[in-house]
């Protein structure tokens, strides 16, 4: 049995889901809708509204996903690559999706592989996670403290 979801609001018990916890989605014609695979899963999932072919050996194609998100306040959405494209196929996405920015989702795919990837409508091409974001406003100083491991860089840990 399903029980709708009960939540406090300034002492007001409400029905429904936070307004912080919906993600407000704008279609533009044949563009799917973002969706987990799974309830737990942190990407929802972005798909081509379009037939792409992806070139080999380092070669890049842009996908205009026709998806406009309204993120929640004091959040950024980022795309991540899927996990099985890359692996699979060399293939990787990213990007930084601003809040406030309400245009259409665009992923750029990059592909690592000897292997041209055609990418068909309907197909899984990247997963937008949604984040808390700090803001901390940048202060010069002559010198940084910094923690135990200094400024020592990559490797300077060992294998």
């Amino acid at each position: 049995m399903n029980f709708p979801d009960i939540y406090e609001d300034d002492g007001v018990l409400r029905v429904g889901q936070p307004v912080e916890s919906q993600l407000l989605v704008q279609l533009d014609e044949g563009a799917y809708m973002p969706e987990r695979a799974h309830e737990l899963d942190a990407g929802l999932d972005l798909r081509s509204p379009v037939d792409v072919l992806v070139p080999c050996s380092g070669g890049s194609a842009i996908i205009d996903t026709g998806v406009h998100v309204q993120l929640p306040p004091d959040s950024v959405g980022m795309l991540k690559s899927k996990s099985g494209l890359n692996v699979k196929h060399g293939i990787v996405s990213e990007g930084v999706i601003d809040c406030g920015y309400d245009g259409s989702i665009t992923v750029k795919l990059y592909n690592h592989s000897d292997t041209a990837y055609q990418v068909k409508r309907g197909d899984k091409i990247s997963q937008l996670v949604i984040l808390p974001v700090l803001r901390p406003t940048p202060v010069q100083v002559d010198k940084i403290e910094g923690g135990e491991r200094g400024n020592n860089g990559f490797g300077s840990t060992g294998r």
